[in-house]
């Protein structure tokens, strides 16, 4: 049966035999077919005699392939014979092919993957490797079955030794990169670890910790990794700051360190940091790029601000260098630790346009919340940034400020960053067989949220490089190139041979990954494109590339400007002189004008009359320089108030002296004058004895000699200081002011002043004289206040017009000073000043004569009053001896009644006596008739006036004791009654109803305590504290310029002010009552008027005249203050 089997393909295969073709179909069954090469047939119940023997099989007969050797049936195994004549599945053929061992489908440690084909392993099949965590293949991870041998030998999974990396992520803090950066490196990780031809013997783990961005807290971390078992191979700080903390220390362990994020420049310092690398280009690859944009807009003056740290303050450094050299100034640098609100006042000081600021992602924040409270953005200005924050790191919420988002958008709007090209802007393939943009998808779908929202994400593609730079060189010092290497086994931090590999290794890297071309230069630092973009409506813009390699920027001409274009670099300043208002120019010079027509028609007045007794005796001559100086003060106010508007430059310095010359000599001839006058006066009449004969005879040409002297002294002083230092046209500079439009251009106001070089100086001496003059022309008016002399009839009014002139004087020296740079108030003070003291001293001098002439009649010359001279001393002589007379009449009835109350007393005494008498014996009568002796009476050297009062006063007394003797008498007699009291017997004689007596008394108490010294000394405390309160303040802020007054300042002012003022009123107005009392006393009708005279010692006339006196001065000086 077995031979018949064998045999059947021999005998029964029709033409075209093979399992494809197609037998003819009968009624009786299917034809047989012939079996695959190396095959055959299994015929089930026939032998194979009858299997020769027939041609058709019967329907659903089975059939079944068979392969020899090592083969197997490859397609239906099994075909049925149809209804139809027809074999089931003859459009799949069947084949014997060989078989692949199949110990390749099995893999310890491991799986085995197959494709192309089932179980077994056929001609064709592959499978595909892949061992367990920990272990790594060791052969191929690839076999293909071909002809019943698979193509690689069989490999199998050995256990990996792992290598450990120590990181420091910062997951908060100053720069939270270790958001997105830690993702990223385990993603490296996985897929470096996944590479059969990177470290196949090792395995690359991570040991990482949260470092904050603080040094102290890495310092903690760090001693961890280093102290704590496994070894770690090499290091992965990522701040800066950490970075140098882990940098300096590594060298003492044989550590490579290899940062991600670190862009400080002090890293790049080989003596001091040896062994650090870093995928983060240096933070000066910044300033190449900001130097070639400042010459691309032709900005030459930059300001900088910064955080205090030493990464920032390196680059600033670096900086500082690069612009001297192309040519830019740095004309403003500020710097701040955690609160930057006062550098930023300091920018908008100083305005600052184009603005470089280099800080932390968090500060930032801070920083563009107190540029939106300053106003310090807009089309004016422009700020450089770091371009490795968050895309919307001025949208993230920070509790520290106090902006919204609204206001912190509108003040980044249109910033410039420079950033470091950390993406691979071409998208090709790196070594990791990624794209720059496959990475991106892949880490943004490991992230837990959006990429904005991630600390770190720019960084990411730096920290995925820096694995793979790390692999690489580990890769290369282990002989994974194919050479013979160390084993990473053995490293220990005392083994510096392999740490000197892993060096050398590192430091001739050169790939291309999803960052770009990872090279390092000569200090460990990366080498990479400039990034530069814009902000504009709320997004990040990119304007162009540059490569400071080749020095080429590449501009995509998509800037944008809020003002249409870039903005200048500073404020284009427009000087502008301030001059004097016109109105108030042209109101003072018409004051003058009159004051000079006021002083001319007094001087004429007074030239016209001078053959007048009354003028003569007021030394016309000295008035009349008094007018003239006068004149010529009123005339330097035109002087004063010319400036630029009105005259060239050329001409300012005659204009100078004009002021000078006028001033000075119109003050020495008018105040000259009038001090002469009253000093002559006080020269005279303060000696009582020894100047008697000079009283008699005046010589003028003393006085004219003296006003000479005065004025020859000023025109010296004058001459000197004009031809020594002369005065010249100088400029004071003001701040700068905004202007009213909007325009990007400052105001720098500037004022014109006669200046010499030594002002200060010729300023002393010439007010240090004067003011001396001054003073002591207010002391001799003060002393000479009651002086009556014929010869200087007016020196009263001349020191009244000393009084005015000095105080102003006193007062408009030192303001006008304060006062020089506002130029309206200076000239308002000092020309209303010589005005007022014209005008006060031309009225006080002259009108009082012009109104005696007027209305006296007063007109006779000196001989026609010198023949009325006897009668008229006639007249007065009678008058005198008439009011003698009266009061010596008025004496005589006083002196009667009191003789008369004098008898009564006496009468009532003697009565008294003689009651006593028969009471108690006798005593020896008393020489004197019973009266007390009273004080001798003073011997008679007064006048018929005082005799009377004298005599009067000794009667009064009299009576007093007559009174008292017998109150004396009646105690002595025994009367001891139980009245303890004086019965005041004076008003006995006088009824009147005893309230009246009671105000009376009460109104003469509060006259007799309220004096007038008493009211002047209160007076003069009230004005102090009055001028005090408002003052001392106006004046310091006019010295500053700061025109400010607190809220407290101005209330206490204004508390103080009304308070004194009121005060002051209510004095003024008991000073004038009680000079009013006074003259009401006097004019008494029931009084006396010999007792009223020797009481008040005034008459009525002077009176009146005190009062209207003293509140007319008071009331002068209250307004001139006010």
């Amino acid at each position: 049966m077995l031979l018949l089997l064998l045999l059947a393909p021999l005998f029964l295969r029709p033409p075209g035999a093979g399992g494809a073709q197609t037998p003819n179909a009968t009624s009786e069954g299917c034809q047989i077919i012939h079996p695959p090469w190396e095959g055959g047939i299994r015929y089930r119940g026939l032998t194979r005699d009858q299997v020769k023997a027939i041609n058709f099989l019967p329907v659903d007969y089975e059939i079944e392939y068979v392969c020899r050797g090592e083969r197997e049936v490859v397609g239906p195994k099994v075909r049925k014979c149809l209804a139809n004549g027809s074999w089931t599945d003859m459009d799949t053929p069947s084949r014997c092919v060989r078989i692949c061992s199949k110990s390749y489908l099995t893999l310890e440690n491991g799986k085995v993957f197959l494709t192309g084909g089932d179980l077994p392993a056929l001609d064709g099949a592959r499978v595909d490797f892949r061992c367990d965590p920990d272990f790594h293949l060791v052969g191929s991870s690839r076999s293909i079955c071909s002809q019943g041998q698979w193509s690689t030998p069989k490999p199998h999974c050995q256990e990996r030794r792992a290598v450990y990396i120590g990181a420091l992520f910062p997951m908060s803090g100053g720069w939270p990169g270790g958001q997105a950066c830690q993702p990223a490196v385990e993603m490296a990780l996985e897929d470096v670890n996944s590479r059969r031809d990177i470290l196949p013997d090792y395995e690359l783990k991570l040991i990482h910790h949260d470092s904050k961005c603080d040094p102290g807290q890495a310092t903690k971390y760090l001693y961890e990794l280093l102290y704590n078992d496994p070894i770690k191979i090499i290091l992965m700080p990522g701040c800066s700051s950490v970075s140098t903390l882990v940098a300096e220390a590594a060298r003492m362990w044989n550590l490579i360190v290899l940062s991600y994020g670190s862009s400080s420049p002090a890293l790049s310092n080989r003596q001091r940091f040896p062994t650090f690398f870093r995928t983060h280009p240096s933070a000066t690859l910044h300033n190449p790029t900001r130097v070639k944009l400042f010459e691309k807009w032709g900005w030459k003056k930059i300001a900088t601000i910064q955080q205090t740290t030493e990464v920032f303050t390196s680059t600033l450094d670096d900086l500082e260098e690069r612009v001297k050299e192309a040519g830019i100034e740095i004309t403003f640098r500020q710097s701040f630790f955690s609160d930057p609100a006062v550098p930023v006042k300091n920018l908008k000081r100083q305005d600052a346009r184009i603005i470089v600021g280099l800080f932390y992602e968090t500060e930032a924040r801070k920083v563009f919340c107190e540029v939106y409270k300053e106003r310090l953005f807009g089309k004016k200005y422009v700020w450089f940034l770091i371009g490795w924050y968050a895309d919307n790191w001025f949208k993230i919420y920070d509790p520290s400020i106090n902006c919204t988002v609204d206001e912190m958008t509108e003040a980044v709007e249109g910033h410039i960053t420079t950033e470091i090209v950390m993406l691979n802007p071409a998208n090709t393939r790196s070594i990791s067989n990624m794209t720059s943009q496959e990475f991106v998808e892949k880490l943004t779908k490991r992230l837990k949220r959006h990429p904005e929202e991630t600390g770190g994400f720019q960084e990411a593609p730096l920290a995925y490089d820096a694995i793979w730079a790390l692999a690489l060189a580990l890769n290369k010092t282990s002989g994974g190139g194919g050479r013979s290497g160390v084993r990473l086994e053995d490293f220990n931090y005392n083994n510096q041979t392999i740490t000197d590999q892993i060096y050398r290794a590192m430091n001739s890297s050169s790939f291309e990954g999803v960052s770009g071309h990872v090279v390092f230069d000569a200090s460990g630092s990366r080498m990479a494109w400039t990034l530069i973009e814009q902000l504009q409506g709320g997004s990040y813009k990119k304007i162009g590339y540059y490569d400071s390699t080749k020095d080429d920027l590449s501009w995509s001409k998509t800037d944008k400007w809020i003002g249409g274009s870039p903005p200048a670099d500073q404020t284009l300043v427009i000087k502008t002189f301030r001059f004097l208002s016109q109105k108030l120019f042209i109101s003072v010079s018409v004051l003058s004008s009159l004051g000079i027509v006021l002083a001319v028609v007094c001087l004429s007045f007074n030239i016209y009359n001078s053959h007048v007794r009354y003028i003569q005796n007021s030394q016309p001559n000295l008035n009349n320089l008094t007018a003239v100086g006068c004149s010529l003060a009123l005339a330097a106010v035109f002087p004063l108030g010319l400036d630029g508007y009105h005259i060239g430059r050329s001409q300012f310095p005659f204009v100078c002296q004009a002021r000078l010359w006028l001033l000075g000599l119109g003050f020495s001839l008018g105040y000259g004058s009038m001090f002469t006058k009253i000093w002559w006066v006080h020269t005279v009449f303060t000696k009582k004895e020894e100047k008697k004969e000079w009283r008699k005879t005046l010589e003028p040409w003393k006085l004219y000699a003296t006003v000479g002297l005065l004025v020859g002294m000023d025109v010296l002083t004058l001459a000197i200081w004009q031809i020594v230092d002369p005065l010249h046209r100088t400029i004071e500079t003001f701040a700068k002011e905004e202007p009213k439009e909007d325009i990007d251009v400052s105001i720098l106001p500037q004022l014109e002043h006669c200046s010499s070089k030594k002002m200060n100086t010729w300023l002393g001496i010439f007010y240090g004289y004067k003011g001396l003059l001054l003073l002591l022309g207010i002391f001799l008016a003060y002393e000479t206040k009651s002086v009556s002399t014929e010869k200087i009839n007016d020196h009263r009014a001349v020191g009244m017009a000393i009084y005015n002139v000095a105080v102003l004087c006193l007062i408009t020296a030192p303001v006008t000073m304060i006062l020089s740079s506002q130029q309206d108030a200076a000239f308002a003070f000092a020309s209303l000043a010589i005005v007022f003291s014209s005008y006060i001293t031309l009225v006080v001098l002259f009108v009082p004569k012009m109104r005696r002439l007027i209305t006296r009649g007063e007109w006779q010359s000196e001989a026609q009053d010198t023949m009325k001279t006897g009668s008229s001393t006639n007249n007065n002589e009678e008058e005198k001896s008439r009011l003698l007379e009266k009061e010596n009449r008025e004496l005589e009835k006083i002196i009667a009644e009191k003789e008369e109350r004098v008898s009564e007393l006496r009468h009532q005494l003697q009565s008294r006596q003689q009651l006593r008498s028969r009471r108690h014996p006798p005593t020896p009568p008393d020489p004197s008739g019973g009266l007390p002796r009273g004080p001798p009476e003073p011997p008679d050297r007064l006048s018929c006036d005082g005799s009377r009062v004298h005599l009067l006063y000794n009667m009064c007394l009299r009576e007093f004791d007559i009174v008292f003797a017998m109150e004396k008498q009646e105690t002595a007699t025994g009367n001891h009654s139980t009245e303890k009291h004086f019965l005041l017997l004076g008003f006995s004689d006088w009824p009147p109803p005893r309230q009246h007596v009671l105000s009376a008394l009460l109104l003469c108490y509060l006259l007799t305590c309220a004096p007038m010294y008493y009211f002047l000394c209160q007076l003069s405390l009230v004005d102090t504290g009055f001028t005090t309160s408002t003052m001392p303040p106006l004046l310091v802020n006019m010295h500053r310029q700061a025109l400010r007054l607190e809220r407290a300042g101005c209330l206490a002012q204004l508390c103080a002010s009304l308070a004194l003022g009121s005060a002051e009123c209510v004095l003024l107005a008991v000073m004038v009552l009680d000079r009013a009392a006074a003259g009401a006393v006097c004019r008494h009708p029931g009084l006396p008027g010999a007792v009223s005279r020797a009481v008040w010692g005034m008459r009525i006339r002077g009176s009146h005249r005190k009062v209207v006196g003293t509140y007319r001065f008071h009331l002068t000086a209250t307004c001139l203050f006010h």
